[in-house]
């Protein structure tokens, strides 16, 4: 399952550039299964950007289901600004508890009375059904659903959802049924033993922390967790990894960050196999199926402990030891189960013992005669026809790319981020949106002229710089960059709203720009399959908008882009892309200037000169 997180915030929502990097928007998280089930959790002001997302996706309209944990405002604040709910062919199911103000519908069109909005429920074109539910499990398409009550002052559900293998839950908002567990300390018993119970064995639980153990005492009865409760919960009932969201109103972006200091020094002094990072808008995380069987037990309250992936290994050989052990890693860190193969001998025997997850080699197979080749070929028809085979290669001109054995060409040199992202995708069969671009055909002459320039690895200039900071405030974008792509890496001349001066040439955006030679303009990075699963929209900075314009010498040759990036989707209107083309120009000439005209050949003008030019003032008498 795919998760994917548009409001984060409690309480209210709380826009600004204290909370830009966790998020101001209210609630509300996308959840998608492998074949396609699209749930959408809770429904406040992160919903908006949500629904405009959905109508670019499939604006003819679209099937989803929409589960909310309560009514109260900072929860369903969005469902009147939902955009699919106002177009004709959608279809969407409103799940909710109903409580003693009516039912669910009731309830979601009393906010929207003409004393509070200016469209009614009955406006709606979509085709909405509205559901009210209680405790029990039920199915949506390929997803079971279990929902159980949380202790909150209005009637409030969490939802355990399954598919595809693995489990999320989602629990917002809750406070612990014994008030001293706030600390995160004690013996789980009655209730809250019970709700231990019902998140046992997740792979990601998203849960409500609000507070602290300091701030809880001040905010009994208000319905919310700590963050202390919700760490020790997760570690009792042998959760994988969890997610703290419904962040304070009151906590920017800094506090945050203290707080999971906080959490993942004590999880390390504990070696708690538990991870934990808090809820930002943006963030993407995909759930891994877990073992059908064979999960062991911990402790009298019966607990699973998070879980190990397991099935076929992966099979390496290369010849290089160093770079088999970096491959082995790779694997390892993404929780693969991997074995390295001594030779063409030790390789075929593994197969024919074991199937493989996926093979990855470094030497190419030939199209003719006996060898690994050939032997591979005979496995095809033996049941290895749908392993994957990756083949590394040491440049370019070594792939062969029509060759049918090979599933994907390595080209060295990769970043280790890059190749985990395949390794995974292909492991588990499930695609990667993350694309790195192809070196140009004129590669060689490219370097060496960057590198006659001298400009790599040089001291900040304020005439690169003051450019980047007109860009930024020209197109009201937090980073404009000046990228120089080389060899292995993107290397910023100048970087506007950036702390880095580098990254890997994997991640860059721009070095698409450079492989086409023209502009590369990305309205919304999470629609672009070259980019959605990129570390860079994923993580930090996290890059929704991408426009790059190439930097083109006199002789062709490109460096790279002046390029501007932003957090949120957008477009650049044919105006503001001649903007951007002046600015690239202006670059170009600080990179390669051109030479004023020799001295002897400025001169002035005469007065009766200057008295021709058009709307002049005659020259006195």
């Amino acid at each position: 399952m795919l998760v994917r997180f548009w409001g984060t915030r409690g309480s209210i929502a709380k826009p600004g550039p204290e909370t830009f990097r966790f998020g101001g928007n209210t609630s509300c998280v996308e959840i998608r299964s492998g074949a396609g089930t699209l749930l959408v959790i809770d429904c406040g002001t992160g919903a908006h950007g949500l629904g405009q997302a959905l109508m670019q996706e499939r604006p003819d309209g679209m099937e989803g289901s929409l589960l909310i944990s309560h009514t109260h405002w900072d929860h369903i604040q969005g469902f009147p600004f939902f955009a699919p709910f106002f177009a004709p062919g959608h279809a969407w199911d409103v799940y909710g508890p109903s409580g003693l103000s009516g039912s669910l519908r009731s309830v979601l069109s009393g906010q929207m009375q003409h004393a509070y909005f200016p469209v009614t429920l009955d406006q709606f074109a979509a085709t909405i059904r509205y559901h009210d539910l209680g405790v029990g499990t039920f199915r949506l398409g390929d997803v079971a659903v279990t929902t159980h009550l949380l202790n909150h002052p209005a009637l409030t559900l969490a939802y355990r959802l399954q598919a595809d293998g693995a489990t999320v839950v989602y629990c917002c908002d809750h406070e612990p049924h014994t008030a001293e567990l706030a600390s995160g300390l004690g013996p789980l018993s009655g209730q809250d033993l019970h709700y231990a119970e019902f998140i046992e064995g997740a792979d990601l639980v998203i849960h409500d922390a609000q507070y602290t153990a300091l701030e809880f005492p001040a905010k009994l009865g208000w319905g919310h967790s700590s963050v202390e409760y919700a760490v020790r919960l997760c570690e009792e009932a042998g959760v994988a990894r969890l997610v703290l969201t419904h962040h304070d109103p009151l906590r920017n972006d800094a506090a945050i960050d203290l707080i999971l200091a906080r959490v993942h020094a004590d999880l390390a002094d504990r070696g708690s196999p538990l991870e934990v990072m808090a809820a930002s808008e943006g963030l993407v995380l995909r759930t891994s199926p877990a073992p059908a069987q064979g999960k062991p037990k911990a402790g009298a309250a019966g607990m699973v402990p998070a879980e190990t992936p397991s099935g076929p290994p992966a099979l390496v050989w290369v010849a290089d030891r160093d770079l088999e052990a970096a491959l082995t890693t790779a694997l390892r860190l993404e929780g693969l189960p991997c074995r390295a193969a001594s030779g063409e001998s030790d390789l075929i025997q593994a197969l024919e013992q074991q199937e493989a997850s996926v093979l990855l080699l470094e030497p190419a197979p030939g199209a003719e005669g006996p060898g690994l080749s050939h032997r591979l070929r005979e496995f095809l028809g033996r049941g290895v026809a749908d392993t994957p085979v990756l083949m590394l290669a040491a440049e370019e001109s070594l792939t062969r790319r029509d060759d049918p054995l090979v599933s994907e060409w390595l080209v060295q040199p990769m970043s280790e981020s890059f190749l985990r992202a395949r390794l995974r995708a292909w492991s588990l069969g499930s695609p990667c949106r993350w694309q790195r671009a192809q070196p140009p055909g004129d590669e060689q002459r490219r370097l060496r002229r960057l590198d006659e320039l001298g400009l790599l690895d040089t001291e900040r200039e304020e005439r690169f710089d003051r450019l980047t900071r007109i860009a930024a405030a020209a197109f009201d974008v937090p980073i404009a960059l000046i990228s120089l792509i080389d060899a292995e890496r993107q290397w910023f001349k100048s970087c506007h709203g950036l702390a880095t001066c580098q990254t890997s040439r994997d991640l860059a955006f721009c070095a698409h720009a450079v492989e086409q030679k023209s502009d590369l303009l990305v309205a919304d990075t999470w629609l672009d399959d070259r980019f959605a699963d990129n570390p860079l929209v994923l993580g930090e900075p996290r890059i929704r908008f991408y426009a790059g314009s190439p930097l083109i010498l006199d002789d062709g040759t490109c460096l790279g882009t002046l390029c501007l990036i932003d957090t949120r989707p957008r477009q650049l209107s044919s105006t503001e892309l001649d903007l951007l083309h002046d600015l690239r120009d202006l670059v170009l000439l600080e990179i390669s200037p051109t030479p004023w005209p020799p001295r002897h050949e400025v001169r002035k003008c005469s007065l009766h000169e200057r008295s021709s030019w058009p709307g002049a003032a005659p020259p006195p008498s």
